[in-house]
């Protein structure tokens, strides 16, 4: 029996998975899922010690492991004093096999500041692209958005139909946008929906090249049950939401961890 901890440092939030291995050759069982804002995290829990972030562990609760993993936020990662850090791409490739089952898939994370878009075959990476600086097709946009419409995140993704059309390819410009469309008297549910489209068809473009039939959605955009519905739609092909789609770069990580160990059954 093992016990591995996998850590995702985010843009905008810090995901830890902690995992355990099970006997008689089950996979590894999630034990605990955390998620704290990054800028609470690293003022409460993390120090930077000779080059390497040094999270005391103590104080978020979490229990002695016998292998630490963690990833990070494009070139922002930093190494975890004590554990072993990987790619962010790798992390959530094997956070995406673990958690569906599938082999050959395209992964699309949309995280809270950046955006992945990776190729799967035979279990292995075979082409990505990846976007980290323009926050419009991520978290960041809907939050911004769902704030000018005064809605909440789950108010916004209710909302798919009959979409105003939104052309403003810049999250800045995005929100000037939308003010005018509020002016003009246009409702708010076509205005979320618009919302919502915006972020579909940033993505479509660059998922024309991938022939895969299975689309896996993760990051926190993949709580959005309209972008979902859209990115569906707009692709014809089925769309495979994880359990955890938030925690897939921390799930990643400790399956990982326990293939550094051993324990984990092709």
């Amino acid at each position: 029996m093992a016990i591995v901890c996998g850590i995702d440092l985010g843009s905008r939030s810090v995901k830890i998975a902690v995992m355990e291995s099970s006997s008689e050759g089950l996979p590894p069982q999630l034990k605990r899922l955390e998620r704290l804002d990054t800028i609470g995290f690293y003022r409460e829990y993390g120090r930077k010690v000779q080059g390497k972030l040094a999270v005391d562990f103590k104080a978020l609760g979490l229990p002695e492991v016998d292998c630490l993993v963690s990833t990070g936020y494009g070139r922002n990662t930093l190494e975890v004093a004590g554990g072993e850090t990987i790619p962010e791409l790798k992390a959530h490739v094997r956070g995406a096999i673990f958690q569906t089952g599938l082999k050959d898939f395209t992964l699309v994370d949309l995280g809270g500041q950046d955006s992945k878009i990776i190729a799967v075959k035979k279990g292995r990476m075979v082409d990505f692209q990846t976007n980290d600086k323009c926050a419009a097709s991520s978290g960041r946009y809907l939050e911004n958005m769902a704030n000018v419409l005064g809605m909440t995140l789950e108010e916004l993704g209710e909302h798919a139909a009959d979409p105003v059309e939104l052309n403003s390819t810049c999250a800045v410009f995005g929100e000037s946008e939308l003010i005018g469309k509020i002016v003009e008297g246009e409702p708010m549910p076509r205005l979320a929906a618009g919302v919502n489209e915006t972020i579909v068809k940033r993505i479509l473009p660059l998922l024309r090249s991938y022939t895969s039939d299975i689309i896996v959605f993760t990051g926190g955009v993949a709580h959005n049950k309209a972008v979902r519905e859209l990115l569906r739609e707009g692709t014809a092909k089925e769309v495979v939401v994880p359990r955890e789609p938030q925690f897939n770069g921390a799930i990643g990580c400790a399956i990982y961890g326990f293939e550094e160990l051993g324990e984990e059954e092709d």
